[in-house]
């Protein structure tokens, strides 16, 4: 049997579970997980390989209208996602109204890539209402694939392999495959730390934070670890603090727990919060946070 090889790019909007599906279809939490937009602002690749397959899966940012520069840079990966993808994959769920960002579904419309199309959260509708929206993407994206599914309860997610395979085009290896991620132990390390603070905290405080690890240093029983938690304004470095560094403090012990077991070692932690002025809209920040500002 040919080898078969390509990107399966994860698209929607915000909150319909494209984490969720990835995590689900990797078998490793690579991409963080809240209710909160914005959650992912990376294009995160998951690698999944056998002896005669390599699937690369790509989860993006959520579609949405940008407001300062970091937001028009996850544009961008979505963007670059339907246009290099070898199988799209797109979610949307049983909540979201079907006239929400018609502009890249009629972008997904024009492509001759397969479209795989997921109705997320199943398990929070009833029947009727899932058959009923099962009929207007159909007619939408009539030459979609379409699977029902609830990726938090793992329901119907084989299915989705399966088609991946039977559309996935002939070609070689693009990772080692022993590799899951093209990521570095840094950048998981930074997104356990954000999601914690996604998590804990209220309004603009979390969409105004990013992270820089400054010191990952492993030895034979323990990593060792610096990171810095970078805000925009002065008195957003009080709430992440908190009273009595409590709310700091959390965010430690949460974010260690989950690196932990990320890396199956014992992991010390030590949390620094520093202000960087409209670091969102500056692209020599945005660099510097690991962002392809173009």
């Amino acid at each position: 049997m040919a080898h078969k090889s390509g990107f399966v790019n994860i698209i929607g909007n915000p909150n319909v579970g494209k984490s969720t599906v990835m995590n689900s279809l990797v078998g490793e939490k690579l991409s963080i997980i809240t209710k909160k937009m914005q959650t992912t602002r990376h294009r995160i690749k998951g690698i999944v390989s056998g002896d005669d397959f390599q699937i690369v899966y790509s989860d993006t940012p959520g579609i949405l209208k940008p407001n300062y520069r970091l937001q028009e840079n996850m544009l961008r990966y979505v963007d670059t996602a339907i246009t290099d993808a070898d199988i799209i994959l797109y979610v949307t769920d049983v909540i979201e109204t079907l006239d929400k960002n018609t502009d890249y579904i009629e972008k997904i419309q024009k492509s001759d890539v397969p479209v795989i199309l997921l109705i997320n959260k199943i398990d929070l509708s009833e029947q009727e209402k899932v058959i009923e929206l099962h009929n207007k993407w159909t007619e939408i994206l009539p030459n979609a694939n379409i699977l029902l599914v609830s990726a938090k309860e793992k329901f119907n997610i084989e299915p989705i392999f399966n088609l991946i395979i039977e559309n996935l085009p002939e070609g070689p290896a693009f990772y080692p495959k022993e590799d899951i991620t093209d990521r570095n132990e840094r950048f998981f390390v930074q997104e356990f730390i954000r999601e914690k603070i996604l998590l804990h905290y209220q309004k603009e405080v979390p969409y105004s934070v990013e992270i820089e690890v400054e010191e990952f240093k492993e030895e034979e029983r323990i990593i060792n670890i610096r990171a810095v938690i970078y805000v925009s304004r002065e008195t957003q470095k009080g709430i992440i603090i908190g009273h009595q560094g409590k709310a700091i403090k959390r965010v430690g012990i949460e974010a260690r727990k989950d690196i932990e077991e990320f890396f199956s070692k014992k992991v010390f932690l030590d949390l620094y919060v520093k202000v960087s002025k409209d670091w969102r809209d500056e692209e020599q920040k945005l660099r510097g946070f690991g962002y392809d500002i173009q």
